[in-house]
């Protein structure tokens, strides 16, 4: 009884084991009719559109809630609740505006970049050519369903997975599913039973190209049921992983609301205990609370990653969420596929190797090498013979002003290789024309053409060189006996490339082959010639600039081993006796021991990878503590882009699929574009600490103020409302400032920081505090003087205190510089904008205090001449401090060392 067809959303079909009748008959289909419409429409309702699901559009909406997923801007919007149930309306406001300002730049920044992806993610709508009621006509390939029977034609997409039933020399380039650089060989015969992806030469799967030859071929899933829809159902069940710097910021967005919560508590409690009344305390509480949330920090963390967001896409990197910005700056290994990331997902001829010699091609400069210097081609009838079977041997075209070809990859090589020494397809073809091909067969593994010279005829051949060897009896232009002992050598060599990397093929000709006769011997065996697939021209410096910024960097390809290693030894991965680690030895990865792991996950190649392979190594990687970015192009890249911490994809030659998956976009495709970013990930997260010291340390000196004036009964020192102006106004632009500033000369020189370090350590936290303090101290020292020495009113005495910690804020940025650099130059004094948005702050407290609308909003009063000669006196005493401690502590870091050199000194 013939089962009941099922598709893959049941139990999977193996139709690449069965035979093609065996298969019609399980479909229940005559491939010579094909299905009926009534069918059809009966199987489209029950296996719906021949469609992969596409990651849902972002609504306007979800963007919006994306800007206010953080812990700092969720403790903003309580103190906004406590502001209007105390009927604070214009503290209220304000912090409503901080709240509206960093959503609204937010917003704006994602948008751009979430809706440039998915512009490049609109795949175009593809038709297919099938059977049905035993009529040929063309339809959408989203209406195919199992069982139709599809015509192939070089040039064509496979629309859905499709037994093969007809080939005529039909190749499928499988590139983007399996990483295999060259076009796979289609046939009818069924393959063994349980066979990997890359054995399957029976299927034909959806979304590769067809390079060669027709063929007919039954459907056997589509959508869902598919290897790509598959592999889309990985990505959608991946998790992605984590950016270190959203974790990092959380972690200290909590720190924050407990200290704020924990200070407002502890003052009003204190204040209440000793007497004072509880709406002053909670007003205070209010104002401690305020003092204690960096309102701007939210609001300069998303323009300091926007600007690097535009600064990357400048360089051609497309960035979709803020966040990734910084985390190739924090990553710690790189995890690339080969084919069209680490090469050119094209073949080129390295090197021919004849009778007279073997010769190299330098394909920058167009020339042939032998022995490492350029030679005439025409000099060398032997190799000139070789490199006309191989233009003439050929359906490819190839443009050599244009540089681009079409057709089969090798053939498209060798035109090319022809073209340098003189061989154009066109003219050898008007010279020699053919008169006819037999194409190639998967039996003999040989490919011949025939062509008219003079009276007679000759055969171009090219194929296996175990096969052409075994048909050749002659070897070279001058015929000379070919015996066995010489086709064992020539095939030693043969192995030999393969054993590199290399892909080959033998060329032979027939002198007098007839115009109909197959030519199944008494070739005449003219050489070998070797392919490649080139690496990317910038590949090998990336790889060294990589390393040397500390970030190891890994293959995981499809392809296959000595390919693998030929690619890394070629960009400087790895050494030539390197370990190559294939899918095989990772398929028992729940079964390995921990020791084994471990071994597994210091290799830098692995062949022979499925994706879910891919998807177990990166989680091994993350296990052992790295920071994962992975690069890819393929379809069976996605699962992987996604799982990783960060996906990126190439935007030229990159699927669909892994554009989808991905959170960066390289629009050149340049693997050097990411060295860059590297670079800008790091310089975003140095400046991001530093501003947070800056923000925080400015934070801590009001809270302290504030509550050290309630507790030593001393008049309010600030309020509110000039608090917000502290934080939203002099606070933000120094900070901005900083943000944007464009690093130290060696953030590349430097490693990765660990995954495990906070966003602030605890010497990061000493140095808030201690800057906090000495602000602190300054601004109470004024407001002491102002109130008992001098004899201003509490309102003056407020106004002096505000000018001093908002002068100290501003001068505090200079406090920013690393610890290394000079006190004139460094990363501060040579940022522009530190000097810009000094220039304005001291005039937006100049226009707070002079500006009748917004004193009075501020509560602010004249002070004359001697008010402003204090708070300028005082807000200079934490920047002199810190300078000299510098200064001390240099000194004695430089006297440390002069002392060990003079000690380690030879003594005379």
């Amino acid at each position: 009884m013939k089962p009941e067809m099922t598709g893959a959303q049941t139990l999977p079909y193996r139709a690449y084991a069965h035979s093609v009748a065996a298969v019609a008959d399980h479909f229940g289909v005559d491939p010579a009719v094909g299905l009926t419409q009534q069918e059809v429409a009966r199987r489209l309702g029950r296996f719906g559109p021949n469609r992969v699901a596409a990651r849902r559009r972002v609504t306007e909406m979800a963007l919006i809630g994306r800007q206010f997923a953080s812990s700092v801007v969720a403790l903003l919007a309580v103190a906004l609740v406590l502001s209007l149930v105390y009927a604070e309306w214009k503290q209220a406001a304000a912090i409503a505006a901080v709240l509206v300002i960093n959503a609204a730049i937010g917003y704006y920044t994602e948008r751009q970049a979430v809706r440039s992806m998915e512009a490049l993610r609109q795949m175009a709508a593809r038709n297919a050519r099938v059977r049905r009621d035993g009529q040929s006509r063309q339809i959408s390939a989203d209406q195919l369903v199992p069982g139709d029977v599809v015509v192939v034609d070089a040039g064509d997409v496979v629309p859905a997975d499709m037994r093969c039933a007809g080939s005529a020399a039909l190749s499928v380039d499988e590139s983007a599913l399996t990483g295999e650089s060259l076009p796979v060989e289609k046939g009818v015969e069924p393959n063994p039973d349980f066979a990997v992806l890359t054995e399957c030469s029976a299927i034909l799967f959806k979304g590769t190209h067809v390079v060669r030859g027709s063929g007919e071929a039954i459907v056997t899933g589509t959508g869902a049921s598919t290897e790509i829809g598959r592999i889309a159902e990985l990505v959608e069940g991946a998790e992605s992983g984590d950016s270190p710097l959203e974790r990092q910021l959380a972690h200290l967005s909590h720190q924050l609301i407990w200290l704020t919560l924990a200070l407002a508590a502890v003052v009003a409690a204190a204040g209440i205990y000793s007497g004072k009344p509880i709406f002053l305390m909670a007003e205070t509480s209010i104002a401690l609370a305020v003092a204690a949330i960096p309102e701007g920090l939210p609001i300069v963390a998303t323009l300091a990653l926007a600007r690097g967001m535009l600064r990357m896409a400048g360089r051609n990197a497309l960035v979709e969420n803020l966040a990734a910005v910084e985390t190739l700056g924090s990553t710690t290994l790189i995890l690339t596929d080969k084919t069209g990331t680490l090469t050119e997902n094209r073949m080129e001829v390295e090197r021919v190797l004849t009778p007279s010699g073997e010769f190299s091609i330098d394909h920058l400069h167009a020339v042939i090498l032998k022995e490492g210097n350029p030679v005439d081609p025409a000099t060398d009838p032997g190799l000139m013979r070789a490199l006309l079977v191989g233009v003439l041997c050929s359906n490819a075209e190839y443009d050599h002003h244009a540089g681009f070809g079409t057709g089969d990859p090798m053939e498209v090589a060798l035109l090319r290789a022809g073209g340098f020494a003189g061989l154009h397809r066109r003219e050898q073809t008007d010279t020699y024309p053919e008169v006819l091909e037999h194409p190639f067969d998967p039996a003999t593994k040989r490919m011949t053409t025939v062509h008219r010279h003079g009276e007679g005829h000759f055969a171009a051949v090219k194929g296996a060189p175990e096969e052409v060897l075994a048909a050749a009896d002659r070897i070279g232009v001058e015929a000379a006996s070919l015996d066995d002992t010489g086709r064992a050598a020539w095939l030693g060599r043969a192995e030999c490339l393969a054993t590199d990397g290399l892909r080959v093929l033998a060329v032979a000709i027939h002198p007098e082959a007839g115009p109909e006769e197959p030519v199944a011997c008494g070739l005449s065996f003219l050489g070998l010639v070797a392919f490649r697939d080139p690496p990317r021209h910038d590949i090998a410096n990336a790889v060294a600039a990589m390393r040397s910024a500390g970030i190891r960097v890994v293959m995981a390809t499809g392809d296959h081993p000595s390919t693998a290693l030929s690619i890394a030894r070629a960009v400087g991965m790895a050494e030539r006796d390197a370990t190559v680690t294939t899918g095989a030895e990772l398929s028992r990865f729940e079964e390995t021991a921990d020791a084994e792991r471990k071994k597994i996950a210091h290799g830098d190649i692995f062949a022979r990878m499925s994706p879910e392979q891919k998807l177990d190594l990166i989680a091994l990687f993350q296990r052992e503590g790295e920071v994962v970015a992975m690069i890819g192009d393929g379809v069976n890249d996605a699962p992987a882009l996604t799982t990783a911490n960060i996906g990126i994809a190439m935007g030229r030659r990159g699927t669909d699929v892994a554009r989808e998956a991905a959170d960066m976009v390289l629009l050149d495709d340049a693997f050097s574009t990411i060295v860059h970013a590297v670079r800008e990930g790091r310089i975003i997260f140095d400046n991001i600490r530093r501003f947070s010291i800056y923000l925080l340390s400015c934070n801590l000196a009001e809270v302290v103020v504030v509550g050290l004036a309630v507790f030593a009964g001393l008049p309010l020192p600030l309020t509110p409302l000039q608090i917000l102006f502290l934080n939203l106004v002099t606070d933000v632009f120094p900070a901005f400032a900083l943000a944007a500033g464009e690093g130290e000369g060696d953030v590349l020189a430097r490693p990765p920081r660990s995954p495990k370090e906070p966003m602030l350590s605890a010497g990061q936290w000493r140095a808030v505090v201690s800057h906090g303090l000495a602000i602190a101290m300054a601004t109470l020292i004024a407001l002491v003087v102002a109130s008992y020495g001098l004899g201003f009113g509490a309102q003056e005495s407020t106004t002096i205190s505000f000018l001093t910690i908002a002068l100290a804020q501003l001068w505090h940025v200079f406090n920013m510089r690393s610890r290394s650099s000079g006190l004139w130059q460094n990363a501060v004094t040579k940022n522009r904008f530190v000097w810009f948005a000094l220039a304005l702050c001291l005039g937006l407290i100049l226009a707070a205090v002079t500006v009748p609308v917004l004193a009075e909003a501020l509560q602010i009063r004249p002070v004359g001449a001697l008010g402003w000669a204090l708070a300028i006196a005082c807000s200079l005493l934490p920047l002199i401090m810190w300078q000299a401690s510098l200064a001390t502590a240099r000194e004695r870091s430089e006297r440390a060392v002069g002392k060990l050199r003079s000690r380690s000194a030879p003594q005379q």
